[in-house]
């Protein structure tokens, strides 16, 4: 009796097999949830706690800080750091007097230094090896080029994480993406792979930031640039955030409508209704806009 158990067992077992290959070939294999998933679904199971349930358990801010830290890998050396528009850089010629007031202009610890332009990054110099000079009263150089140390080049393709392990291991703090072209797309500091992580920093010595949307009187609105139409289309309008070109930000959708960079006063009408008016931009980049709604539709008069 043991026997015939035993073979109908491995009967059912081999039947239950065949089934079970059967559906996933058809349906697709079950796909089990990952650690990832079971930490978010936990996270957003207390999303709207206040304070922890229990001593010793999250608080809301390290809920957030988990939660970035499980996307974190998810993220890439393009969607981070300083884009190119926004780089403050040091031109290879610059006599030492100029570099320390761009320092003290800029109000980073370091500076690449380009060729010709900034899609040749040569290094970077280090506001500690200038104020080790003006510290001790030595001579100051002629040039920079003695103070030029070497920075990391990485694609924008580089995940975060190995960017942030590259950093560890080479002790350099600074990377250059790169486009495709070899071209510089931005750069990339460790604090801004921590700031992934933990949010913004910000010291003594940063400006009080500037809010990315404002609303103004009767329906209009004042924008940075540089905010993302993921943004723009949950606080203002849902029809702003769709752009037909691949452009993230408001200057870029503005830009892209113009099919130029325009000009203070320079006003886009989007398809939607809305008017872009540019507030402030210089010949590269556009800085500020203010959004006009759309004029409401007189009764008896069709659309």
């Amino acid at each position: 009796m043991a026997e015939d158990r035993s073979t109908a067992g491995n009967g059912d077992s081999h039947e239950s097999g065949i089934w079970t290959g059967l559906r996933n070939l058809i349906f697709g294999e079950p796909q089990e949830d990952t650690l990832r998933d079971q930490l978010e679904d936990a996270i957003d199971r207390h999303e709207g706690d206040p304070a922890p349930d229990a001593k010793g358990d999250l608080t809301p801010l390290e809920r957030q800080m988990v939660r970035n830290l499980l996307h974190f890998g998810e993220r890439d050396a393009g969607d981070v750091g300083v884009p190119r528009a926004d780089v403050i850089a040091v031109e290879e010629k610059t006599s030492f007097d100029h570099l320390v007031h761009l320092f003290a202009e800029a109000g980073h610890s370091r500076l690449p230094v380009y060729r010709d332009s900034l899609d040749e990054i040569i290094g970077m110099v280090h506001i500690k090896d200038v104020f080790a000079i003006l510290a001790t009263g030595g001579p100051r150089p002629d040039d920079i080029a003695a103070l030029i140390r070497q920075p990391l080049y990485v694609p924008m393709s580089r995940g975060a994480l190995d960017l942030l392990a590259d950093m560890r291991q080479s002790r350099i703090h600074l990377a250059v993406v790169l486009d495709e072209y070899s071209g510089t797309e931005g750069l990339v500091t460790i604090e801004d792979l921590i700031e992934e992580i933990v949010g913004e920093i910000e010291d003594e010595h940063d400006e009080a930031p500037v809010l990315q949307l404002v609303p103004l009187d009767g329906g209009a609105w004042e924008a940075d640039a540089r905010v993302e139409l993921e943004d723009v289309g949950r606080e203002v309008d849902p029809r702003l955030a769709e752009a037909e070109s691949d452009v993230d930000t408001l200057g870029g959708l503005a830009a892209v409508l113009a099919g130029r960079v325009p000009q203070p006063g320079d006003c886009i009408d989007h398809p939607s209704g809305w008017r872009l008016e540019i507030v402030a931009a210089d010949e590269r980049r556009i800085d500020r806009l203010r959004l006009h709604p759309p004029r409401p539709v007189p009764e008896g008069v069709d659309e």
